[in-house]
């Protein structure tokens, strides 16, 4: 759980962690033309030398949105890896035959150094879905403060990995402040235009046909992101994703009925990266909460494996019985008597991150690798919006329950210990680290 610090979100490196990749051999497969030839092998590997090789993997990230928020704050999950090599790094020198690069802070990398569109769609039986579903919907992401190269970067993204153009011009992406003002932004900021690169590039990953929308708050309080929450639903959004979170405070339930309770809307909310300890919004009975995973190919038969990210005692996927808000109809575990966090999960850890481009500020550095579950709320919003609308008084946040056979359910791994094991150890079944499971195409995300 946060603890009460500055309320200025900085943009500063809040900590630095390392996370060790789960073994498995991993077979990148590249979309588009540039993914393709970065795939490339040029001799036979075995998968026990691919395995061998990813369980190297050993990063060093630092949170990207500054300093611990202080009660009425958030701040975002996004985690940046700074160094070390990651599972993809590894993966991609033993079949080519060479040392993997390190990743390093200060310079651009010259190509993707995590997952890119076709790994998270594969690993998540999406492929067909990405591809055909998607036209006509919008997926909003709300974060703090403005990204000015956000429409730049998010093309670049595209285009390297042969996805459609999104852009202002062909009415794909628009982006406006927590009033709908398109001119009228607030102020830049480097940390947390990571955290909105990371959420972009997720949705055009997993849905790209869809619309985005991005609502930038004025600032990171509870209100102002709430606010934006509310601009976004107004605006036609019908998925919403929300990659922040702060303590739990007496005002959350009140931040519910004002911001959160959009019937017909998908609303997702990051566990967290701070292991055990309920956030707000995830805490909200009106959203989604998405816990995060360890991910790597395997040779199953679904081809991937997933355990619960953990990197430490105080550094991984967030997990939670709410002090505060009421638990919804459709959650039924027995161990908590208010909302339990999470429902669904996907891919967090940073040491099997995701690839990001950003290019602002000091934190811009080009191609990156981020991990944290700022990663996987707007994977999961993505993939409701692929499902199709929500049915218009539904609260999508019950449809996995309705359908927990769609899912991967997570059975290994923990995010430290509670004295009630669920909370937070993986098990057959429901549990708090990652829900009911991760994403198995779209029929528990549909109404």
């Amino acid at each position: 759980m946060r603890t009460p610090n500055s309320p200025h979100i900085s943009g500063r490196w809040r900590r630095i962690g390392s996370a060790a990749a789960a073994t498995g051999a991993l077979l990148i497969a590249g979309l588009g033309t540039a993914a393709h030839a970065d795939a490339a092998t040029p001799h036979k590997v075995s998968s026990k030398a691919i395995a061998a090789a990813v369980a190297k993997a050993h990063v060093q990230y630092s949170s990207v949105c500054g300093t611990t928020p202080k009660k009425g704050y958030a701040a975002c999950n996004a985690l940046r890896v700074t160094g070390g090599t990651t599972a993809f790094q590894e993966e991609q020198a033993v079949k080519k035959g060479v040392k993997p690069a390190t990743v390093s802070p200060k310079a651009s990398s010259a190509t993707p150094t995590g997952y890119g569109p076709s790994d998270l769609q594969d690993a998540y039986g999406l492929t067909a879905a990405s591809a055909n579903n998607g036209s006509g919907q919008t997926v909003a992401i709300v974060d703090a403060y403005d990204d000015p190269n956000a429409a730049a970067d998010l093309a670049t993204y595209r285009s390297y990995y042969g996805l459609p153009a999104c852009t202002v011009a062909n009415g794909c992406f628009k982006k406006v402040s927590q009033t709908g003002s398109t001119t009228s932004l607030p102020t830049a900021n480097s940390g947390w235009a990571g955290e909105i690169s990371l959420d972009l590039d997720m949705v055009s990953a997993i849905a790209p046909n869809a619309h985005i929308l991005l609502v930038e708050a004025k600032s990171a309080t509870d209100a102002n992101l709430g606010t934006a929450v509310n601009e976004a639903v107004k605006l036609g959004a019908k998925f919403v994703s929300n990659s922040y979170g702060g303590s739990e405070s007496s005002s959350d339930t009140s931040y519910d009925s004002s911001y959160y309770n959009h019937p017909g809307v998908a609303i997702t909310a990051s566990a967290g990266d701070e292991g055990y300890g309920a956030e707000y919004p995830a805490a909200s009975k009106y959203v989604t909460s998405v816990g995060g995973t360890a991910l790597s190919t395997a040779s199953n038969s679904r081809g991937w494996t997933e355990t619960v990210w953990k990197t430490s005692s105080t550094e991984g996927t967030g997990s939670g019985c709410s002090a505060y808000d009421a638990k919804p109809s459709w959650q039924t575990d027995t161990g908590c008597t208010k909302r339990m966090i999470a429902d669904v999960s996907a891919v967090a850890d940073p040491a099997t991150g995701v690839s990001v481009y950003d290019s602002y500020g000091a934190d811009g550095t080009g191609w990156n690798t981020y991990g944290g579950t700022s990663a996987s709320a707007p994977i999961i919003a993505s993939v409701y919006a692929l499902a199709g609308t929500p049915g218009s008084s539904d609260y999508p946040s019950q449809y996995p329950y309705l359908d927990t056979s769609a899912l991967n359910d997570v059975t290994s791994g923990n995010n430290g210990t509670c004295s009630t094991s669920y909370f937070c150890t993986a098990r057959t079944g429901y549990d708090g680290p990652t829900g009911l499971g991760t994403p198995q195409g779209l029929a528990a995300f549909g109404g």
